[in-house]
């Protein structure tokens, strides 16, 4: 199928006729608007110049149901050497995603994506967990609620183990708040030994149109 090229609609193509890498469309705006319609299309963009918009076959989720933690992970959150919190350092997090790496001199998260996600967190579609020792921040992950469906965009660590801990603890709000879909987007080493497992696209957006439709808040207890 031909790429699709946005204009000022906000309407998406069908993510069925993605290219073989997961390539749907070109163009658009990272505005609220169409982010939030993306991701409830079954879309995530993932480059700023120029804007590309994505819908991969397989897809990657994390099962919320059957979320595993690996026991050398589980004695470290029992030692519980962070603070975590919820949407307190937003901006940081995203900062933190996009800083280059031993690994990874380069990412996706440009300053457009760190602006259109910020403004999407103040408008509270957009969420982050922290880990923090002392006052430094130490890991984090972000991403963006849609009804009962959370799309985590990325994470990052600066202290061993950080970003796990951020995970496992966004995994474990999104089942206590009742979301029924965590995609994770695309599966890594490190998702995958955290339950991550990858669907067919179309089982994707199934289980999308039914999160969707369901009313939960990320919020931490009170």
């Amino acid at each position: 199928m031909p790429i699709a090229f946005l204009n000022r609609s906000l309407t998406f193509p069908d993510p069925r006729q993605a290219d073989s890498e997961g390539l749907a469309a070109v163009g658009g705006d990272l505005s609220p608007a169409r982010l939030l319609q993306a991701y409830r299309s079954g879309f995530f963009p993932w480059s700023a110049n120029p804007l590309t918009w994505w819908s991969p076959d397989p897809r990657a989720i994390i099962e919320l149901e059957r979320f595993h933690i690996p026991r050398s992970l589980a004695r470290i959150l029992r030692h519980n050497p962070f603070r975590v919190t919820l949407d307190r350092a937003f901006r940081q997090v995203m900062e933190g995603c996009a800083a280059p790496g031993p690994n990874r001199p380069e990412t996706w998260i440009t300053p457009e994506f760190i602006a259109a996600y910020t403004r999407l967190h103040e408008l509270g579609h957009a969420h982050s967990v922290e880990c923090w020792l002392g006052g430094d921040l130490a890991g984090g992950i972000y991403g963006v609620a849609v009804g009962g469906a959370f799309s985590g965009e990325s994470m990052f660590h600066r202290a061993d183990n950080a970003s796990k801990v951020a995970l496992c603890r966004l995994a474990q709000l999104l089942r206590e708040r009742g979301f029924a879909l965590f995609d994770i987007q695309m599966l890594t080493p490190a998702t995958e030994r955290l339950s991550g497992i990858e669907i067919p696209r179309e089982e994707y957006l199934r289980r999308l149109a039914q999160a969707a439709q369901l009313a939960c808040e990320f919020r931490d207890a009170p």
